[in-house]
């Protein structure tokens, strides 16, 4: 527990005496924590300085600040005052412990004095705040210069990451009130495989070796979702079923896929400079890894022109390519691809685009928060081709809805087959892929028997 913590709860707990010592330390360490800015500034920034050089550095001006203030405290506060300044100035300040809680899945930081985490699909508001504004925006700062990237009044929006490759979004003045906000959603340090998603109930066995028969067969896949399904998490355990021997080249806007394959190439975007040039769109790469010979194009997430460019790709040679984008449902999912497609500023005709996506698209995989909390792949459907203007889809597998809730309220419901066959079976056969008749009985779910070992990892 923080310093900062701890007087938290002694103040609650004391008298007026104890108040007053809890306020006395509190503004310490504010006062200390400045001092330090002020007397380091360039400083923490130099990067001919090494981690430990720095450290060193900020140790010892915590010493001399705190020998001049001359305070009468406890050695126990005293070592807790300097750690917590130091993570503070060093580290990310006072979300240091939430980003090493595993538990924590994200951290929204609603400006300096309020905190709020994601647990088990659950939000809740933490003790610990920033000092001001001012030590927010200077951990914003330093997260966002680790890649390259600025944020500052003319571009007061910035997406980055972490060294752990967690995401990153900040908005800063004039667009923030009350901000700065901070956003970090978290990625497991060790990532998930697929597995891991069986075990947490987000898709059954058979449909687990359903989606791996797909990626090896080189089926082009659509992972759609909301906001916070898992669609990343999702996507990183079907690459991971890419095979060693393919030329994989991922593009996403902050870089968070993980692959562990051998040939694996990443890009990633640039944002416009400070004077509004060299920017470089997700669209920009796409076609640019079109020249790099790929067996596998996997774009992060397809949220505007580059839609079209995806669909070209799929559709001229790249079988077995895989993205994410924005949907509540299968349906909608096709609808909002063909919604990108006309971003891309081509006047081309609705029937075109639809016969583009119904030719380059075979499966969509569905995912959905619960009212539990929960994350599950509701619906894996094949899209089976046009009839008139309309592309005709078919679920491969469900989610039972129906099942009801266990007494912890979690739905006891399960991914289960609908007892269709796709027609890409034989696209699938093609390619040495055969799919069993057991894997398509009505209702079944595979329990009995966990996948097989996959050697590439994906991450949550």
């Amino acid at each position: 527990m923080s310093l900062y913590e701890r007087l938290q709860e002694g103040s609650g707990d004391a008298g007026g005496g104890e108040d007053s010592r809890t306020n006395a330390l509190d503004d310490l360490r504010h006062r200390v924590h400045g001092s330090l800015i002020e007397e380091l500034g360039p400083v923490l920034y130099d990067k001919r300085l090494t981690e430990d050089e720095l450290r060193k550095k900020v140790h010892d001006a915590l010493q001399t600040a705190l020998a001049q203030e001359r305070a009468p405290i406890s050695a126990a506060d005293k070592t807790q005052l300097i750690q917590d300044v130091s993570d503070d100035i060093l580290g990310y300040g006072p979300i240091d412990r939430l980003l090493r809680d595993e538990d924590v899945s994200e951290i929204m930081c609603n400006g300096p004095e309020q905190i709020f985490v994601e647990r088990s699909g659950k939000l809740s508001v933490e003790e610990v705040t920033f000092v001001d504004e001012l030590h927010l925006r200077r951990i914003i700062d330093k997260i966002v210069a680790q890649v390259g990237r600025r944020i500052d009044e003319s571009s007061p929006l910035c997406d980055a990451r972490l060294a752990d490759g967690s995401r990153v979004n900040a908005v800063v003045s004039p667009l923030a009130i009350d901000g700065p906000f901070l956003t970090i959603r978290k990625f497991s340090a060790d990532p998930l495989r697929i597995d891991d998603l069986i075990r947490f109930g987000t898709l059954s066995v058979h449909a687990a070796r359903f989606l791996q028969a797909c990626i090896v067969g080189k089926l082009n896949v659509v992972v759609s979702g909301g906001t916070g399904t898992g669609k990343t998490t999702t996507l990183n355990v079907l690459s991971s079923f890419i095979p060693d021997g393919e030329r994989i080249i991922t593009v996403e806007d902050a870089k968070e896929l993980q692959l562990n394959q051998q040939h694996v190439l990443s890009l990633e975007t640039r944002p416009p400079n400070i004077e509004g040039k060299g920017e470089i769109t997700i669209r920009d790469l796409v076609k640019n890894t079109l020249r790099m010979r790929p067996d596998r194009i996997v774009v992060g997430e397809c949220r505007s022109g580059e839609a079209l460019d995806m669909l070209q790709a799929m559709n001229t040679g790249h079988d077995g390519s895989l993205t994410t984008l924005h949907a509540n449902s299968p349906r909608d999912s096709l609808s909002r691809l063909e919604t990108l497609v006309l971003m891309a500023g081509y006047d081309l005709p609705v029937r075109a685009i639809r016969e583009q996506i119904s030719s380059a698209v075979d499966c969509v995989v569905q995912l959905q928060r619960l009212r539990d909390g929960t994350r599950r792949i509701t619906h894996i459907s094949e899209v089976a081709g046009m009839e008139g203007e309309i592309i005709t889809l078919q679920d491969i597998f469900m989610f039972d809805f129906g099942a009801g809730v266990d007494d912890q309220g979690r739905l006891k419901g399960q991914l289960k087959a609908t007892g269709v066959r796709p027609k890409f079976s034989e696209k699938l056969a093609d390619n040495g892929i055969r799919l069993g008749p057991e894997m398509f009985a009505p209702g079944g779910t595979g329990e009995a028997t966990p996948p097989p070992p996959k050697k590439g990892r994906g991450r949550k």
